[in-house]
């Protein structure tokens, strides 16, 4: 196992609380409860909404574009449940400048309140989840909303396409005659959010079918990075996508490719990694036997004697600065994992096919502290990587500055348990519209999206 020291390491505002990161680096992914203490950086302290929704800095302010159970605005039906991944897309409707919104919905078979299903829109009758897309004029005034796939399952998370259509992805490995489903689940669909009937409702099935998280585009060579969100052994497989029409525009991804996952050679297992900086060079990818996974789950086929290289809750993946990023929410030795941790971001470089560590939280994290397994991201307009957390306690939306402070931007106060024991849905699906001036976020119970705006170049 081939280890490098590329980045010299530092420990900023955070230290002591569990996080660590790599210096040297335009794009830093951070968050900690550390944050809350570093009343100096970022936009300053939270100030409590009298609404009770969203705590914001002062100077910031928030709209709400749409809650679950309110009627969509195409009435097809009423707003589904469970907001998860999502991304702001430029497009034009006439001559005029608009932002597609397309937001997934992680919808089960028992979900709350499920995607309409809508003629030419719709996988399996039978399925919950999906996406909704929302139109925004140049003011952030909503234009229309409605249906943008039906009849999918557990759509967490994502990524946007370089032609600007969301690849919306299952988080399940469920087939047909599971949960009253009528068709094999587990895919990734695209979405064109300005015309839905466009790319339909169809499967990229050579792109794998297991329980997919995030995906991530290279814009270069059309390559598509994907994470599998398996949180029990056997733990989940980073992959890429080799595309036969790379960067073929909306629908060239049904014309197949090849499936392949990550090994490093002499890392079985990314959590045993504990050092920030920490690179290892000579990356590997394995074709995957059979990407449907029609007799055996994917991370469970025969790799061959090398092997792949494994994580525990492989959830968010972001393109930025010719790299890709992805993240690993939490690891456990105590379900199997080789190391402990609260969350670690990761880099792969395929210019040079490194794989470098640039975050890590804990293990002494305070877990029952904000700060603490990091889900979606994204870059921010000026510089530094925003998060969205996903654990205990109350639920934040985190960033960093390229100096490396940490600061909180938005906590929720949507309260979805009791007063006895309160709880708080998390966020997902930050992202922020092409010309950087508002940033949207989910909550993902009760399902809400807003647009955040204020002194962001500050």
């Amino acid at each position: 196992m081939s280890v490098t020291r590329r980045h010299a390491l530092v420990r900023g505002g955070a230290l002591g609380v569990g996080i660590a990161f790599s210096g040297a680096l335009s794009e830093l992914f951070a968050g900690t409860a550390a944050a809350q203490q570093l009343g100096h950086s970022g936009y300053g302290p939270l100030r409590p909404d009298p609404n009770g929704l969203l705590d914001l800095p002062e100077g910031f302010r928030y709209r709400v574009l749409s809650r679950e159970g309110d009627p969509l605005r195409s009435g097809e039906g009423p707003v589904p449940s469970n907001h998860d991944g999502m991304a702001a897309l430029a497009g034009r409707r006439g001559k005029a400048r608009v932002v597609h919104l397309v937001r997934n919905h992680e919808n089960r078979a028992n979900g709350r309140i499920g995607v309409p299903t809508v003629e030419g829109l719709t996988y399996d009758p039978a399925g919950k989840g999906g996406c909704t897309a929302l139109t925004l004029d140049s003011r952030g005034a909503v234009l229309s909303e409605r249906v943008g796939i039906a009849g999918t399952a557990v759509n967490c998370a994502g990524g946007p396409t370089p032609w600007h259509t969301w690849l919306t992805c299952e988080e399940t490995e469920d087939k047909a005659g599971t949960s009253g489903y009528t068709k094999d689940h587990g895919f990734i669909f695209e979405v064109d959010p300005a015309d839905p009937h466009r790319t339909g409702a169809v499967p990229l099935t050579a792109m794998g079918r297991f329980q997919h998280e995030a995906v991530a585009v290279d814009p270069r060579t059309g390559i598509v990075y994907e994470t599998e969100d398996a949180f029990v052994q056997p733990f989940g497989l980073f992959y890429r996508f080799l595309p036969r029409k790379p960067l073929g525009g909306t629908g060239s991804l049904r014309a197949g490719g090849r499936l392949q996952a990550m090994r490093v050679p002499g890392l079985p297992d990314l959590s045993s990694v504990q050092e920030p900086g920490a690179c290892f060079d000579g990356v590997e990818w394995v074709d995957v036997p059979d990407p449907l996974a029609a007799e055996t789950p994917v991370r469970l086929q025969d790799f061959g004697r090398k092997g792949v290289t494994r994580a525990q809750k492989l959830e968010g993946c972001y393109w930025g600065d010719r790299c890709v990023y992805f993240v690993s929410s939490f690891a456990r030795s105590a379900e199997g994992s080789a190391g402990d941790h609260f969350g670690q971001i990761w880099r792969y470089d395929p210019r040079d096919r490194s794989l470098t560590l640039v975050v890590v939280f804990g293990p002494d994290t305070d877990v029952q502290l904000p700060g603490e397994s990091p889900d979606n991201i994204c870059l921010a307009p000026s510089g530094g990587l925003m998060v969205c957390e996903d654990g205990n306690g109350a639920q934040h939306v985190y960033g960093v500055t390229r100096g490396g402070e940490v600061y909180t931007l938005a906590r929720n106060r949507q309260n979805i348990g009791t007063p006895e024991e309160p709880e708080w849905g998390e966020f997902a699906g930050v992202a922020f519209s092409p010309d950087g001036a508002t940033m949207y976020v989910n909550c993902y119970a009760p399902g809400t999206t807003f647009a955040v705006t204020g002194p962001w170049r500050r």
